[in-house]
């Protein structure tokens, strides 16, 4: 009995003791133990106090592109990295030498290269060649000095065609020549900057290549866009003293209060977004349509470098002198010759009578007309007897209706024949009775039996 109570005894301490070391665990698991501490009250529970507290964040907002800017139809789809990284195809050893197109001058610039770049890569008789350089300008020669950097251009080993410069979006600062500072767009700023455009532009003029300039955009703010129209003013004067081409974008990307706008219609005709954030740049698909107002500048410089072959001449395709036929010959029809349409005939003036009147008749304009024998018009009587007859009878017939307030006649078959039988039966006219028959009497007659019932 002493071994049997020994041994409940330790069941007991080891139950007791596996209990209380095991009492924060279950409390952590008990859902119903949890709620009545709550509610009522008790010892906070020790877990609680020992989890760390859970760091806040804010919630993510998946952006997702939209549908109708992320893959244009003209744009394929990729990356400005994907663009670097593709495969150049072989060049042909035996075709002519592209025509060359040199795009030079800041981030504008740059974005107009792109653009240029996406709207010439199905060609290989042109090719677009990027010379802009980021952060650049005509003001801060001591950062990048664009006059000698155009120069060297020139000199090196790339046969340029024709080259196009945007530039202009860096230079709203002062101007320092030694110990000289200019002030921003003063007078006398505006010269020294329209001596740094002419020096890049005779760069150019010398190696007789020719130099397509573009205007700045307008921007979003408002003070930036204004020096940005004064500059453009600068760069459309300089292009003006030798008739050279200047593009003029400042109306393609503003709304129709010469504003800035984000969004506006691409080459294709749909809205999208063709500014980037900044309100200043471009994204891709306005970058390509800056590239659009290039393109007919240099399609024309292109033409004129390389005629198609079917701009021969008209008489080329008559045929000789000596192969036409003889005159003893038979008569054939003459030869159709193709005429250019380069307008229309003037027509020929019709001439005039040489003995025509200064002064011709004069004819008054509020005279009554006459007739031929120099009477007014009027109204003819009929001389027939029987025309007069039925007058006066009409005339007589209204007196009677109208005047004297008579009964009208009636007619056989109108709605006012009242006479019977009807069907065209003929009736007896019924005589006025003369005097005499008047003043006799009728003898009566007696009614019938019939009648009398």
């Amino acid at each position: 009995m002493r071994s049997l109570s020994r041994t409940l005894g330790l069941f007991a301490i080891l139950f007791l003791a596996l209990l209380f070391s095991g009492v924060d665990s279950a409390r952590a698991q008990d859902p119903v133990g949890d709620f009545f501490q709550g509610l009522f009250g008790g010892r906070p529970r020790a877990h609680s106090e020992a989890r760390p507290a859970a760091r806040e964040t804010g919630r993510m907002r998946r952006l997702v592109p939209h549908r109708e800017y992320s893959a244009p139809a003209y744009w394929h789809g990729q990356s400005k990295a994907a663009k670097k990284d593709k495969t150049q195809k072989p060049e042909d050893p035996n075709a002519p030498p592209p025509f060359q197109v040199a795009v030079i001058g800041d981030s504008l610039g740059q974005m107009l290269a792109d653009g240029l770049d996406e709207a010439y890569s199905d060609r290989a008789d042109i090719r677009i060649l990027h010379r802009a350089k980021d952060s650049t300008g005509l003001v801060r020669e001591d950062y990048f000095d664009w006059p000698k950097a155009a120069r060297e251009l020139l000199a090196g080993g790339d046969k340029i065609d024709m080259a196009v410069i945007m530039i202009g979006s860096n230079d709203r600062q002062a101007i320092h020549e030694g110990a000289e500072t200019i002030e921003t767009l003063s007078p006398r700023w505006r010269e020294r900057y329209a001596q740094r455009v002419e020096t890049v532009r005779a760069a150019f003029r010398e190696k007789k290549i020719p130099l397509v300039w573009v205007s700045l955009p307008v921007t979003k703010s408002e003070h930036f866009a204004a020096d940005m129209a004064k500059l453009n003013d600068i760069y459309r004067q300089a292009a003006a003293q030798d008739s050279a081409a200047f593009i003029d974008i400042w109306e393609a990307f503003a709304d129709e209060r010469n504003q800035y706008q984000a969004f506006g219609p691409d080459i294709n005709g749909r809205i999208v977004k063709l500014r980037s954030a900044d309100g200043v740049h471009f994204t891709d698909v306005g970058a390509r349509k800056l590239a659009h107002f290039v393109e007919g500048e240099i399609k024309r410089l292109f033409d004129a470098r390389h005629p198609t072959p079917d701009a021969a001449p008209a008489e080329a395709a008559l045929p000789p002198a000596e192969e036409t036929p003889p005159a003893e010959a038979a008569v054939v029809a003459p030869p159709v010759q193709i005429i250019a349409p380069s307008g229309p005939a003037p027509a020929v003036a019709p001439t005039l009578p040489a003995d025509r009147p200064a002064i011709g008749q004069t004819q008054s304009l509020t005279s009554a007309a006459v007739a031929a024998d120099g009477e007014l018009a009027r109204r003819v009587k009929s001389p027939s007897t029987t025309g007069e007859a039925q007058a006066a009878a009409a005339r007589a017939l209204v007196d009677h209706i109208f005047v004297e307030g008579g009964e009208q006649p009636s007619q056989p078959g109108r709605a006012d024949d009242f006479s019977w039988p009807r069907g065209g039966a003929k009736v007896t006219p019924v005589s006025a009775p003369t005097p005499a028959q008047a003043s006799t009497p009728e003898p009566a007659v007696a009614p019938s039996a019939a009648e009398t019932r």
